[in-house]
């Protein structure tokens, strides 16, 4: 456990920071003002808090002109904020789950069960789903890490829910092709066990957001 996980969890003690990063979280990239009126608060308390997030490497920071106008007259840039891409964790006393996730991916490749891998996740999957019956499918994904937001749908207009956060991601970077398998078996048998019509899983890799993406129509 590092100091960086230590002054994290400080910050996160907040109730109005937790919130913001929360809101930050699930909206994608917000700018301060968007967040003050989400939270029903001032600005500035707002920038102060952002800030401090920031700080403590959960949010990251850009600036950009939001008006959609260049030059003389176009506004200064606006401070934005979006969910930092770094993982921080605490444990008390320290553990060391990602390795030993590493060392079983390892295990799993060297000796080619990566199908008796995936059939656990899909059993696994049923049992997540069949416990949230009736439960909002948003509700069950951002309880399970994936951050899908509100309505987020693809650009396409197929109806598919893109998930901005891939619970896995370390373990994807190195095992890709593992992980995201394992991830797709999970996410079809939490939809198999919510027993709904309509919600398929499917493999669909993107920058910057989970590999698998959500249907809730009867197209595949």
């Amino acid at each position: 456990m590092d100091d960086s996980s230590i002054d994290a969890a400080r910050t996160l003690a907040d109730p109005v920071r937790r919130r913001l990063y929360e809101y930050v979280a699930q909206s994608g990239e917000v700018g301060r003002a968007q967040a003050a009126e989400a939270l029903g608060i001032q600005r500035t308390l707002a920038a102060h808090h952002l800030d401090r997030l920031a700080d403590a490497g959960l949010l990251e920071v850009s600036l950009r002109k939001v008006s959609g106008r260049e030059g003389p007259g176009s506004g200064r840039p606006a401070k934005l904020y979006r969910r930092s891409a770094g993982e921080l964790s605490l444990h008390l006393p320290p553990r060391d789950y990602e390795l030993a996730a590493h060392v079983l991916a390892e295990a799993v490749e060297r000796h080619g069960a990566e199908e008796s891998l995936h059939a656990a996740a899909r059993e696994e999957g049923r049992r997540i789903g069949a416990g949230h019956r009736g439960e909002p499918l948003d509700e069950l994904l951002r309880a399970r890490g994936y951050e899908p937001g509100e309505g987020v749908e693809d650009g396409a207009g197929d109806g598919a829910v893109r998930l901005r956060n891939c619970p896995f991601h370390t373990l994807a970077r190195a095992f890709p092709p593992l992980a995201c398998g394992l991830n797709l078996e999970l996410l079809r048998g939490m939809l198999e066990g919510r027993g709904e019509d309509g919600e398929r899983a499917r493999m669909d890799a993107r920058p910057d957001r989970c590999c698998v993406v959500i249907s809730k129509n009867n197209e595949r």
